[in-house]
Formats: C-alpha cells, structure tokens, sequence
C-alpha cells in the first residue's frame, strides 16, 4: 500500500538538464523535460511499485506566510527586476503538456494555493498511512523521513539509478546526528539555495554539534545560556546572537502539515478501456518509448 509523493519541479527540472534538447515534437515543441519526467516517473513506480500516487505542484514557490515571517526567503532567486525566478524559455511551454499527459494518465496532481509542493507532501505524509516514499532532489523533505512509520526520501541528486533512499540510518551517516534531528540541524545549519543563511557563524559541523547534544531548539538555546558543557563558549555565543533569526527560522524551516488538501482518490490509476485517446497524444508530440513505458509500468 505504498503512497508516492512526487516533487513535479524537481523532476521535470532536473529532466530539462538532462535529457537532449534536440527531443522536439512534430510541429517543433521541445519535449525533452516531458520525455524526461515521465522516464523517471515509469522507472520510479516499476521499482517501488505504489499503490498510490501524487504529483505535487507549487502552489506558490514563494509564500506569503514564509516570506512575512523572513522576507529574504528564496530572495536570491528573484530577478533585480522584481520579477519572479526566470524559468527557462523551452521548459516553459512544456509544463502544461506534461501536466495535460499526467491527466490522462489519471496521476492526481495537487497544488494548493500559498503552498509549496514541500508542504503538500509533507501534508499528504503526515496524514497518510504508510509505506510512503517521497520522490525529490530537495533535501528540506529529510525532515520527514520517519523510520516508524516507513515514511522515506527517494532522493534523486545522484539520478534515478544511483538514487539514495533515505532513512535515519543514512541522515545520521551522512550528517553526524540522530537521524529524527535533521530539521533542527537544517534550522542551525541554514540553506543558501533558499536564501536561509541560518544562526551566523554556524555551519554544518556546529550545527551537526548541537543536534547530537540536543534534542529540541528550546533545549539547545537553553544550554547556550548556561554554558553546557557540550557547547564550546564561542558557539554558544553565536546561538546567543542568533536569537532573534531563532525566533522565525523553525516555521519557516519546517514543512507545513496541515495544508488544505483537496478530496481526491490517489489510487494508482488503472489501465482505461481506450487508450487511443494517450496514443493520439504521445503521437502528436512525438513522445515515443515514453509514453510506452509508463504504460507498461502502470502494467496497463
């Protein structure tokens, strides 16, 4: 009964990068992303084999609530202009291709106002019952991975074939601390892709120092002040300094769970009597072996 969370973005971004651009449709529409996304996505399902799906889509990439809280959250990927982040010209139109081939697939695809596709898995994950595998090159979902309830991160930095699943056993392998700490370490430790500089002066190895001598912010920042004898005196005194950032970072930091989710059957779709209609389609924009495959993983 296993739940599929798929970061849409993730994906079809990092299919963009890594697929040719000479993929292109009968009429000229570059479908390399497309072609990519759902490679990935036939790949991902024949090897985890969910009997329930989601692709999550950002409601806003940006939102109000994160940003009235820290209005430097993802600033950096905004343009000098004011504008949003410059998404690239020929991954632009392929998005609501991809997204219409999702549809008649029958894959739900969810996105919720004011809501980044972070806090829709996180949301779909918390009130799910498990196994629940969530699909992303984002390492802001280790927050979620919970080992009693078979919640883990398919992380895809590496690509789908050599993709980490990830656990405590692996938080805590990589990053030092127990493995249910990773998001007061990430509070600490900050995340320059989204413009959180974290506590100033505190990097990974004084944040991986804190989140194995601490169990909670509240715990931490009381040892600060009294000198506990895990906190060399010069980190405590940036944790000290770093009070007022203390006060927001964890919302921010931390996924929402209770995002307002639509009703919606995510059952793994089954195969429908006519599949002229998807045929029609992966024809149209020259989707090839693609489409095929997803099909035959979907074991259509």
């Amino acid at each position: 009964m296993t739940l599929m969370l798929i970061d849409s973005a993730s994906l079809w971004y990092r299919a963009y990068y890594g697929m040719p651009d000479t993929l292109v449709a009968p009429d000229g529409t570059p479908v390399n992303a497309i072609r990519g996304y759902i490679d990935m996505t036939a790949r991902l399902i024949a090897i985890y084999k969910p009997t329930r799906i989601v692709a999550a889509l950002d409601g806003d990439w940006r939102p109000t609530w994160r940003v009235d809280l820290f209005p430097d959250y993802k600033a950096n990927r905004l343009e000098q202009e004011g504008e949003e982040e410059e998404e690239p010209e020929t991954l632009t139109p392929q998005i609501p291709i991809l997204l219409e081939l999702l549809d008649l697939f029958g894959i739900p695809v969810v996105g919720v106002d004011d809501f980044e596709a972070d806090d829709v898995m996180a949301t779909y994950a918390d009130n799910e019952n498990g196994p629940v595998r969530i699909v992303t090159g984002d390492r802001d979902l280790f927050q979620m991975v919970d080992d009693k309830r078979d919640i883990k991160v398919v992380y895809l930095a590496k690509g789908v074939s050599a993709h980490d699943l990830v656990d405590y056993n692996y938080i805590s392998a990589k990053y030092q601390i127990p493995g249910e700490r990773y998001a007061l370490f990430a509070v600490f430790r900050g995340d320059p892709s989204d413009g959180l500089p974290g506590v100033r002066g505190i990097g990974e190895k004084g944040a991986a120092l804190i989140a194995r001598n601490f169990s909670s912010l509240t715990d931490a920042i009381e040892g600060a002040k009294i000198a506990h004898e895990a906190l060399p005196p010069a980190l405590a005194k940036k944790i000290l300094a770093g009070l007022d950032y203390l006060k927001v970072a964890p919302t921010v930091v931390a996924l929402a769970r209770t995002v307002p989710l639509p009703r919606i059957d995510l059952s793994t779709p089954q195969a429908p009597q006519d599949l002229s209609v998807i045929y029609q389609f992966k024809e149209r924009y020259g989707l090839g072996a693609s489409v095929d495959r997803l099909i035959s993983a979907l074991n259509w």
